[in-house]
C-alpha cells in the first residue's frame, strides 16, 4: 500500500502566523510599520502571518524582541517538531526517519540529504526551479540541517549509502563546495555504524536504474520505502512491497564499488580537485 503525499497547507505555521498576527495587533502595529521595524518586506510577514512560510527561530527571537512578546514566538517555534519544519511532501520520510533504527539510501542525481554540507544544500536550492524566495530557501536549507542530529541520538541508527559517482563529480556550488562535501562524507560515516558505497559510472547491470529511494526500519523492525519524483512522493510500507525494495538494495550494493575501494575513490577526487 502507497502512502502518497501532496503539498497542502501546515496548520502549525498556520497557528503560529495567527499568534504573530495577534502580538502585532496587540502591540498596534500594521504589517507594513512591522515590516520596517523588522528590515523584511511586508510580503515576508504576510506570508509568515498566513502560514505560507515557516518562522525561522533567529527570526522569531528578533519578533519577540521587537513586540515586546517575552520570547512567546521563539518559544512556540522551537516547540515544533522536526517535521513541521520540512517541505510538505517529504514530512512521509521524516517522520520515520527521526526514529528509525536503520537508514538505507540510493541516490543518483545528488548527495543525500543526511551526508549534505550547509553550503553543498544552500547551492542545490538555489538552482530550484521555479527560484525559491531566500527566506524560503534557507528555512529547508536549516531543516536540512536540523534533520542530520539523527547521527548524534544517544543510538544513532545504522546508516549506509550508495551514490552514483556521477554524483560527486558534479560541482554543486563549485569545487570548494565540492570538496568539502566529499570530506563530509568521508567523516559521516567513519563509525563503525556507518558505511558508503560507490556506483561506478559505467556499472552494467545496475539495479537500480528505477531511480532513488530511502529504505527504514522502524524501532518495531517494520521496513518502510520512500520514493520521490519531483514534488510528488510515496512511502511504501506494504510488507511484500516493501521487502522487494529492500532486495533491490541489496543487488545494488553487491553491484557497487566496496566501502575501501569508495573511500579510495573519494580521496583521489580530493587529489584531483
Amino acid at each position: 500500500m502507497h502512502s502518497v503525499s501532496k503539498p497542502k497547507k501546515v496548520g502549525s505555521w498556520q497557528a503560529v502566523g495567527a499568534v504573530l498576527a495577534h502580538c502585532r495587533k496587540q502591540a498596534r502595529v500594521t504589517q507594513e510599520q512591522f515590516a520596517e521595524m523588522a528590515s523584511i518586506h511586508v510580503d515576508t510577514v504576510g506570508s509568515i502571518e498566513q502560514g505560507r512560510l515557516a518562522l525561522q527561530p533567529d527570526r522569531a527571537e528578533q519578533f519577540d524582541e521587537l513586540l515586546g512578546t517575552g520570547g512567546v514566538l521563539g518559544v512556540l517555534v522551537a516547540k515544533l517538531p522536526v517535521r513541521e519544519r520540512i517541505v510538505q511532501f517529504a514530512q512521509g520520510l521524516v517522520d520515520h526517519e527521526q526514529e528509525a533504527v536503520g537508514i538505507l539510501s540510493y541516490q543518483s542525481l545528488v548527495v543525500p540529504g543526511l551526508l549534505q554540507t550547509r553550503d553543498y544544500c544552500r547551492a542545490l536550492f538555489g538552482y530550484r526551479y521555479p527560484a525559491l524566495g531566500s527566506e524560503t530557501a534557507e528555512q529547508w536549507v536549516n531543516a536540512r540541517m536540523e534533520r542530520q542530529l539523527v547521527w548524534q541520538r544517544e543510538r544513532p541508527p545504522v546508516g549506509h549509502f550508495v551514490i552514483e559517482e556521477s554524483v560527486l563529480r558534479r560541482k554543486v556550488g563549485g569545487s570548494e563546495v565540492m570538496r568539502e562535501q566529499i570530506q563530509q562524507i568521508l567523516e559521516y560515516t567513519e563509525p563503525v555504524h556507518m558505511s558508503f558505497q560507490i556506483m561506478p559510472e559505467d556499472r552494467t547491470p545496475h539495479a537500480g536504474l528505477d531511480g532513488p529511494m530511502v529504505l527504514l526500519e522502524t524501532p518495531e523492525h517494520e521496513r518502510l520505502a520512500y520514493l520521490e519524483v519531483q514534488r510528488v512522493s510515496f512511502l511504501v510500507d506494504d510488507p511484500d512491497e516493501a521487502s522487494d525494495y529492500h532486495h533491490k538494495y541489496g543487488m545494488l550494493r553487491s553491484q557497487a564499488l566496496s566501502p575501501g575501494e569508495s573511500v579510495r575513490l573519494l580521496n583521489g577526487l580530493l587529489g584531483d580537485r
